[in-house]
């Protein structure tokens, strides 16, 4: 009996800094449901970290703790390809390639890079932060990837990596790319900042104040749910509910399993101080334990490494043929 192809998923979390609340919830709980169903490769994205400045020695030590989440939060490096993007140099292979193939026009469209260069200042804007999109579209094709879990705000940038594997598949007339399809889940995709809850929780924010990383004490994220920024009122009114308050309700129906509608009657007319004294119970107690136990793992650089490896081996295998096939496109004389 033939056996049915699974499906291919890519996705990664950049190593700037620990992981933190919105990249699990937003991210990698949704990896560890998917690895059982897909070939799924999931990557450290250390060539996109340094887009922005970096400090090596941190860059390194995050890069490492990335991982080491990766394995705490329940990937398993049977089921999956865990690897890093620069151990691969197909990546940046392809993305030259991809490059020559972009316009400068569409590029400047991106919002992220317009909300990112505004941050920065125009005269400061590398390359890299142009062109990322770029390089986030070889991460894709490189691997055929059927499906991106992606949270609503990165939609443009698989749009974008559709548009150019479909514009190299017929500038060469043959179907080298799979056209990637966003996975993008109803609940979960876009994490709120806790105290500017109009923004992406982001490890890049002016204050780290309303950001939840897994690597805060206990303490530390009780204090950061105990003073989230919510509103005027006093009582949850599921009706007239601030941003800031949806955000935490959404936190808790993600961490408990619980609809959000239950948790709407739940807590509808109870003063907010009870919604945030529950949540900051509930994530002490699910952070605590992967925290632990990723303090434990990233003890183990051998260990850590021989994963990468082994991740690396069998993700580079798709990549070269991929990229084997991109190069006799083009005209290359190949390599491989």
């Amino acid at each position: 009996m033939n056996q049915i192809k699974k499906k291919t998923i890519l996705s990664g979390v950049q190593p700037s800094s620990t992981p933190h609340l919105g990249n699990y919830l937003g991210a990698i709980k949704n990896w560890i449901e998917l690895q059982r169903d897909f070939e799924c490769f999931f990557c450290t994205v250390d060539l996109h970290a340094i887009t922005v400045a970096q400090e090596p020695e941190k860059l390194t030590e995050y890069t490492y703790m990335m991982t080491a989440f990766y394995l705490a939060c329940g990937l398993d490096p049977k089921q999956s390809s865990l690897f890093l993007q620069s151990h691969i140099p197909e990546h940046a292979e392809l993305a030259w390639v991809l490059n020559c193939m972009s316009y400068m026009g569409e590029l400047s469209r991106m919002n992220q890079f317009k909300d990112k260069s505004q941050k920065q200042g125009g005269e400061n804007i590398s390359m890299g932060l142009f062109a990322y999109p770029v390089l986030q579209a070889a991460d894709i094709l490189l691997y055929q990837a059927d499906l991106v879990p992606v949270g609503e705000d990165q939609k443009q940038h698989i749009e974008l990596t559709r548009n150019l594997a479909l514009r190299f598949n017929n500038r060469f007339k043959k179907n080298t790319f799979t056209l990637p399809e966003p996975l993008i889940k109803k609940e979960g995709g876009r994490i709120m900042d806790l105290q500017e809850p109009t923004a992406k929780m982001s490890k890049s924010a002016k204050s780290l104040a309303g950001v939840v990383f897994f690597d805060d004490s206990d303490k530390e994220i009780s204090k950061k749910f105990k003073t989230a920024m919510t509103d005027s009122a006093t009582y949850i009114d599921p009706e007239n509910a601030s941003e800031g308050i949806r955000n935490l309700v959404e936190i808790m129906a993600l961490i408990s399993n619980k609809p959000m509608e239950a948790l709407w009657e739940e807590y509808r007319g109870k003063m907010y101080g009870y919604l945030k004294k529950d949540l900051a119970e509930a994530a002490v107690g699910l952070i605590a334990p992967i925290r632990n136990k990723a303090l434990e793992i990233v003890q183990d650089k051998e260990y850590i490494r021989k994963i990468l490896q082994e991740g690396e081996i069998k993700a580079r295998v798709r990549a070269q043929q991929t990229l084997k096939n991109v190069y006799e496109c083009v005209g290359f004389i190949s390599k491989f």
